[in-house]
């Protein structure tokens, strides 16, 4: 089950109560992944809607997410914005995603050659200007050898010898001068500039705050301290939010770091997987938090042999990229599931949280390179699927704790806007979404067979 209930709230339900929306990274696949699960969640609300609640925390992708959400763009009209169709917002391209880095592509490697140019004469005047030293400097270690010949005297002689005359300058290396990064994301900055423009909404997190009635908070990482930072109306709020939303989602290695105002951020994620936290320590009385990431489970019913693995293979032989999937997944998934631990444990806190996640043995969403931008569609697909199995497999539980905060799900509703979405996009239903719903209409019968007798 990609679903998690921490319930500690009371029996009585809080009369105004606060409800945070808390969304993982994810790269471009996990983003994607992410608004197909929230379009199939909102499916179910009535009334209130993924747009209106009170309190959104993003990171990473989730920052991206975030920002539009919390300014009244709903999950369906993201899931446009992704295919192109959206007439409130404008698409989000591979151009405002893949801008190669060409800055540092052109200087660092200038750099480099200039270095390596003015390295050997450097070294030849280092040489000139030892030279003469060289007797006084010989002198303690030759008299000890010439004493007492052995290994260890000679080697001091040649230490003496490699001390004085090699210079200290350091040999010009390339790895100092590989770029900070393959890309740059000033074009995601652009663009969620441009769209909140376009939709009359403020690029300040006071006056956002204000129109809205929505708050908001987005997390980076500082590059230098390695201290996390939080942007918002009562954190650090000298940014406007599309460059928040940039600091936030410069995914190390494949972004250079974003300077804002001489400060180079990195990927929020790199210091915590979910800002939990932060939903907290505003006042959130329920959390809804979403991550995209889980280590796979590459195992099925078997006894052992090769057929017990996914596709009949280990991951390691699936190669590299495989691993790197897996470790990053966990490393990721651990550190959410220690927080989790210390949220249910924590005596101060005393409301709900709902984790949503994929399925462990979700192969085909495993299987996405996580920066594949043009896999948004079939990450969007698996988002939807994902989400709606998960509620529909535990609709009881979903709909109680949700509805203890005025958040009513319907199913008959979702059923049908699933429907409407699968036909705008051309799906099929699956084979489990198919079992899911038949085991809904037959448990919906029964309650309705109960409620007559």
């Amino acid at each position: 089950m990609g679903l998690t209930l921490i319930r500690k709230g009371s029996r009585t339900p809080p009369k105004d109560p606060t409800i945070a929306l808390v969304l993982a990274g994810g790269a471009m696949s996990g983003g994607a992944f992410k608004v197909g699960g929230l379009k199939a969640l909102d499916d179910y609300l009535v009334g209130r809607r993924i747009s209106d609640l009170d309190l959104y925390v993003g990171l990473s992708a989730g920052a991206i997410l975030a920002v539009p959400l919390a300014a009244g763009i709903s999950p369906d009209e993201m899931v446009k914005v992704l295919e192109g169709t959206s007439r409130r917002f404008d698409q989000l391209t591979p151009g405002h995603l893949y801008a190669p880095n060409f800055r540092e592509m052109a200087e660092r490697p200038a750099s480099f050659l200039y270095e390596l140019m003015m390295y050997a004469p450097g070294v030849l005047w280092d040489l000139l200007r030892d030279a003469p030293d060289l007797p006084r400097v010989l002198g303690p270690s030759l008299g000890a050898f010439v004493s007492r010949p052995s290994y260890a005297a000679a080697e001091d002689v040649l230490m003496a010898i490699a001390n004085h005359v090699i210079p200290s300058r350091e040999m010009p290396s390339v790895i100092n001068h590989i770029p900070s990064g393959v890309f740059e994301n000033s074009g995601l900055e652009r663009w969620l500039r441009h769209n909140l423009e376009g939709i009359r909404m403020p690029n300040d997190f006071a006056a956002f705050e204000a129109k809205r009635g929505k708050r908001l908070y987005l997390a980076a990482c500082a590059l230098d301290t390695a201290e996390r930072v939080i942007f918002g109306t009562d954190e650090k709020s000298d940014v406007t939010i599309s460059e928040a939303v940039q600091a936030s989602a410069a995914l190390p290695l494949f972004y250079r770091p974003a300077t804002i105002d001489g400060v180079d951020y990195i990927d929020g994620g790199i210091r915590n997987t979910a800002n939990i936290d932060v939903a907290i320590e505003k006042g959130a009385d329920l959390v809804i938090c979403y991550n995209p990431f889980r280590p796979f489970h590459n195992r099925s019913e078997g006894d052992g042999d090769d057929k017990t693995f996914v596709a009949g293979h280990t991951l390691a032989e699936r190669g590299m990229k495989m691993v790197l999937n897996q470790v990053f997944r966990t490393l990721l998934h651990s550190r959410l599931r220690i927080a989790l631990q210390r949220y249910a444990a924590d005596r101060g806190f005393e409301g709900d949280i709902v984790l949503l996640e994929p399925r462990e043995d979700d192969a085909d969403f495993f299987a996405i390179n996580p920066i594949a931008f043009w896999k948004r569609a079939d990450a969007i697909r698996h988002g939807f699927h994902s989400v709606r199995e998960t509620v529909e497999r535990d609709f009881p539980s979903v709909s109680e704790v949700l509805g203890r905060y005025g958040l009513k799900l319907d199913r008959k509703l979702a059923k049908r806007r699933a429907a409407r979405l699968r036909l705008r996009s051309g799906w099929r239903i699956t084979e489990a979404e198919a079992e899911v719903e038949a085991e809904a209409e037959a448990e919906a019968r029964l309650q309705a067979v109960r409620a007559a007798g």
